[in-house]
């Protein structure tokens, strides 16, 4: 599985680490669990839409972040991300935490 990275995800992902310092091996774990199971995993995460696409984009709810200690998977933490199965492909769009945005599109 190959990852790409955008600007504005590498810009919001800088912008985390300053205030989670262990995000980057979190991250690397998250990679490791997309690369075996790319495809949404309700309730851990879904796809935003049910086109019959062979790529979509999925939205992480439940992510780990050693720097919240006792909160476990429930950070409130998402990551968005797009799947390209042709290409065995993720495309890393933008990671933030929930308080961020004043309100989550879904």
């Amino acid at each position: 599985m190959h990852f790409d990275e955008l600007p504005e995800f590498n810009r919001d992902f800088k912008r985390l680490l300053k205030k989670y310092k262990t995000l980057k091996d979190d991250l690397v774990v998250l990679k490791q669990v997309l690369e075996v199971f790319p495809n949404e995993r309700p309730p851990f995460s879904y796809r935003m839409n049910n086109l019959a696409i062979e790529s979509y984009v999925v939205k992480v709810k439940k992510i780990a972040c050693k720097s919240l200690k006792g909160k476990g998977v429930k950070t409130g933490l998402r990551l968005i991300y797009a799947f390209l199965p042709e290409k065995q492909k993720i495309v890393l769009i933008e990671m933030y935490h929930k308080n961020d945005r004043h309100q989550e599109d879904i």
